[in-house]
């Protein structure tokens, strides 16, 4: 019966929001563009949604997504060419669930974390 999911997800400025996950991510603005406090964006298969926080305080922010991928080496190699901070205690490994997974934080401190099956 499910079928998706759309996380949605804190943000302090949709600007910089916008400007991390389009420009650096190579997500797509998705939906409804004219409402300041909501953001909407896709990749492939997946959105995310943000709602505006203006007062978040990012150190106390708790959001969190997984993605699972079919690629995740060249995901990883992707973002480190283009980059893209990968979080200090997130660098791609193995798991030992069985996923091999790396992580990111947004500007708002949302922790993006990469899956794959291994």
């Amino acid at each position: 019966m499910l079928t998706d999911i759309h996380p949605k997800l804190p943000m302090r400025r949709k600007e910089i929001t916008k400007d991390f996950y389009i420009k650096l991510l190579s997500f797509q603005e998705y939906g409804y563009r004219e409402n300041n406090s909501y953001l909407m964006v896709a990749k492939d298969n997946i959105q995310i949604h943000f709602f505006e926080h203006p007062t978040l305080n990012p150190l106390e922010n708790d959001g969190q997504v997984y993605i699972r991928t079919d690629d995740i080496d060249t995901l990883y190699d992707d973002f480190l060419q283009n980059g893209i901070p990968i979080h200090p205690s997130g660098h791609l490994a193995v798991k030992q669930w069985g996923t091999k997974e790396f992580s990111i934080l947004d500007p708002d401190n949302n922790l993006l974390t990469f899956g794959q099956m291994v």
